[in-house]
Formats: C-alpha cells, structure tokens, sequence
C-alpha cells in the first residue's frame, strides 16, 4: 500500500470547496478521507435520538456515495479520537493527515492530542482555516489587539475582505488523486446506540429570493424569513466562501449576520475563559441568580404565561430550531424576568438547537446578560408583550405554537413585567456597582 494523505472530516462535511481536502490532494500522496463518530461527544449527549446525529449520518452517507464514485472510499470509524487514530497508524501508511481548524476548547486539545501523536509516527497534522473568512489575527486593530466591540469589527473586515479571500478550493480539479479502493464498512446509528427520527432536515441552499428579502422578513417569525441555514454552516455541508459570495451580491445584513459568526469565534480564540463558562466581563460573574428550578422547568416546556417566550420553547423542543428573534426573547425572559444564570439557558439551548455552535451560542447569552461583548446594557429588559406587537402583531406565530392561548388551559403569566424588571435592576446593581452601570 502507498503512503497516503488522510483528510479528516469534522466540521467540514463536503468535499466541494473544502480546504483541507484541496491541500491534500497537492500533497503528491494518494488521498483518503477520514471521519470519526467521537464517542467522547457522543457519550455526553442525553438523547438518543439527537437529530445532529442523524444529520452526520445523513452527510456522511452522502459523501460514502460521491467517493464511491470516484473509485475512492471515506473511512468511518466510532471511538476516541486518540483510539482511532492508533488503529489507523497500524492500518495504512500516513504521510500526513490535512484538517480544518476547530476553535472551540475541546477541539483545541484533541487537536494537539492528535498531532503529537502523529508526531511520534512521523507523520504530521497540517490544519487549515475553512469554517470563517477572517480567524483569531486576520482582523485586528491598529494597536494589533483584538476587537471587542462589532461595529468598528465589522467594518475592518470589511476594509480587509478581497476576492482572494472569498475565492473558492476548486477541489473537482483533483479529485483523480484520491486513493482507490473499494467501499469500505460504514457504522450504524444502532452500533453507536442511537436511533433515527426520519424528519427531513433543511434544505442546504440559500435561495437569491430569500437572500433578497431577508432584512425585510428576518425579525418576523410568522412569515418565512430565516435563511435555515444553520444547520449547515455548523457542520459545514455548505461553504462559508460561497455563502459570503452569495450575500455580498444580495443581501448586506445576511452578510453583517456572518460577520457575526467571525467576531464571535475570534472572540473565543482571543479570551479562552469565556469557553471555560466565564462571563466575558468578570463582573458579572457576582451575579445572585434565584435558579428557581421550578420556573426554569416551565420556561424550557413553554408554560411561563408569556406567549411569545413559550411558542419560542415549544418551536425549540419540537423541531431544533427556533427564530433568531425569538432566541433573543426568549434568553431575556429567563435571565431579566426569571434571574436565571445564563449559563443555564445556554446549556439547554446547547442540547436542543441543530445549529447549536458554542461560538455564536455563548455570545448570544452573554449579550442578552450583559455580560458579553457588545452587550446589551444590564437595564435594558425586553418587554415580552411589546416584542409580541412588534414582530408577530396578528399573533400568526404564537397561535401556531400556544394554540390553547386565551382558553383556562394557558397559564397565567409566572412574573409579572414590571416587578421582574425592578428586582432584576436591583440584583444586577448590587453585584455590579457603578463599575458596569
């Protein structure tokens, strides 16, 4: 058997446009892909039926399939990533193994893991940037140190962005270099003890009609405004390059939303603590939180008496997905009305949502706390009913998911506005003092 270059597949799953595989093939090596169910992962989940994971399977299959046309294979394999990467030491002959780079903390140390163990072997692990246009130091200010406020972010990004950098791998132009071989065995959902639920996943293409009317129709969950796109860039069966292409000719504030996700993965790269389950701003940790577990159960089933936050939840636990606008009622309600720690919110959106990403996840709760960046000031407390009246005025979206509204059967409100919005005030400037008012 040749030496070979491995490519392993994580968060990148297509071979279109994948940079990690462009390498690879200029290598000089035949060129094999590799992914690995990670049991580490996949032993924290609590469900057995995580839709995630049936969409990797769902993915996985499919690129089965487009090398099996090729006469190449893609190696799958469930275990530990340190297990795995022994057996395949002693099954092939790896030259190197090509990634792209992952920025969340467990990543970052099965990373180095890896690496030192192909170093052993003499082999090596190139790792590539592929899920963001701009990482960690690509964008930073005049000072050379990392923003921590969006807007001048955003605008330096844009200052730095050049075709070079939305440029696509034009992979198809190699794929005569992948290793031959015949199919080789796939892992079942049943061996890895989950099961499948069926439901069919969102489409994987961004229409130029829904790019073209998503500032008009975003904030709105009653109509179909949202891209959906989610899913996909969190498990990277569509690229970031052809995306940011697509919206930088159609849609100016799709493309200020992937702006977004660069800000917020820099700003894990450059302060770490906030992937250990720190507050951004270290004040905030003072907090005194009620984590009344009572209520806590009734905002994640959608029972808090407030229509808008329940049609959020209940969209949440029935499909994985729930609207961005509601994403930011819906984390206000639990932190400012309920004085519930973010954190719990954040872990419980960690397990339901599709497009869950620690990255964009985090700065999301942390920006409805206060206590991230860019944040929104700690006074400022949505009003549930006033959010209903701005974005689903006909009430279209919360009829859909409270359709016992206005009957014995809904239940009354379980705080009232005013009185959360003054006793949140009072909590949030006794830990804070005058340092973050």
């Amino acid at each position: 058997m040749p030496e070979l270059s491995l490519v392993w597949l994580r968060r990148d799953l297509r071979l279109h446009d994948n940079a990690a595989l462009y390498h690879a093939l200029h290598s000089g090596r035949p060129v094999l892909p590799v992914f690995i169910f990670d049991k580490i992962i996949l032993d924290a989940l609590d469900e057995r039926r995580d839709r995630r994971v049936e969409f990797i399977y769902q993915e996985i299959t499919r690129l089965r399939d487009e090398l099996a046309a090729m006469g190449s294979a893609l190696v799958v394999r469930y275990g530990t990533p340190i297990d795995v990467w022994m057996q395949l030491l002693n099954e092939y002959e790896i030259g190197e193994v090509f990634a792209n780079r992952d920025y969340e903390a467990y990543a970052q140390e099965r990373d180095a893991a890896i690496g030192g163990l192909l170093r052993e072997h003499g082999a090596g692990l190139e790792l590539s940037k592929d899920q963001v246009i701009f990482e960690g130091d690509e964008v930073l200010t005049g000072g050379g140190t990392p923003y921590t406020v969006f807007t001048p972010y955003s605008r330096r990004w844009k200052e730095t962005l050049s075709d070079f950098h939305l440029k696509s791998y034009p992979t198809e132009q190699y794929f005569s270099n992948v290793f031959k071989t015949d199919p080789l065995p796939n892992v079942s959902l049943v061996e890895m003890g989950f099961e499948a639920v069926g439901e069919p996943f969102p489409a994987r293409e961004a229409s130029a009609n829904l790019l073209r009317g998503y500032a008009e129709r975003r904030n709105f969950p009653g109509v179909e405004g949202s891209s959906r796109l989610g899913i996909h860039l969190r498990f990277g069966t569509v690229s970031i390059r052809e995306l940011a292409r697509q919206a930088q000719a159609q849609s100016e504030t799709f493309l200020s939303e992937l702006i977004w996700r660069d800000f917020y993965f820099q700003i894990l790269q450059h302060f770490p603590h906030v992937g250990r389950g720190q507050a951004f701003r270290p004040a905030y940790d003072r907090i005194a939180w009620r984590n009344d577990e009572a209520e806590f159960a009734a905002w994640c089933e959608g029972r808090t008496g407030y229509p808008i936050v329940d049609a959020g939840m209940r969209q949440l636990n029935a499909l994985g997905w729930m609207h961005n606008r509601v994403r930011m009622i819906t984390a206000s309600f639990l932190i400012k009305h309920l004085l519930i720690d973010w954190r719990w919110g954040e872990a419980y959106f960690a397990k339901k949502l599709l497009d869950y990403d620690f990255a964009a996840n985090n700065g999301g709760w942390q920006w409805a706390a206060g206590s991230g960046t860019d944040a929104a000031p700690y006074f400022r407390v949505f009003n549930p009913t006033l959010q209903t009246q701005k974005f689903d005025p006909q009430l279209v979206y919360v009829k859909h998911w409270v359709p016992e509204l206005n009957s014995l059967d809904y239940p009354p409100p379980i705080v009232q506005h005013e009185f959360a919005r003054e006793r949140v005030l009072k909590v949030y400037k006794a830990a804070l003092g005058k340092e973050d008012a």
